[in-house]
């Protein structure tokens, strides 16, 4: 069972900057593909990111291309979202999330076999 606890949430202007943390407590975390999803009120869980086992692959939704940066330290087991030029239209819970897989990198909610609680980004315009 890995657990994962994210951290960095907050309330920011329109055009700042947050980053999200997220740490497991799974020894083997480099076995795992790691991403964010974000859930806003009323709408469905979307993808945000992702990151492969070695940290040399990333993928993206193409609302966040470009304002956003995934990374993972597998020294540590962790997982950050750099996210810049934040929108309203960011505002969500976010939700950091694990894949087993070395093969590929997974967009999809079902992908994914672990779920931390979520942290809330909040901004205002």
């Amino acid at each position: 069972q890995v657990q994962l606890v994210e951290s960095g949430g907050g309330l920011v202007q329109a055009g700042g900057s947050l980053r999200l943390s997220c740490a497991a407590s799974e020894r083997t975390f480099s076995n795992y593909v790691m991403g964010w999803f974000r859930q806003a009120p009323g709408k469905e869980r979307e993808f945000v990111a992702a990151i492969s086992w070695s940290g040399l692959t990333t993928n993206y939704a193409g609302s966040v291309q470009g304002r956003v940066t995934i990374s993972r330290d597998n020294a540590k087991n962790t997982v950050s979202l750099q996210m810049n030029s934040l929108k309203p239209e960011d505002t969500a819970v976010y939700f950091c999330a694990a894949m087993m897989s070395r093969i590929r990198i997974g967009r999809r909610i079902e992908e994914y076999d672990y779920w931390g609680q979520g942290t809330q980004v909040t901004v205002s315009s």
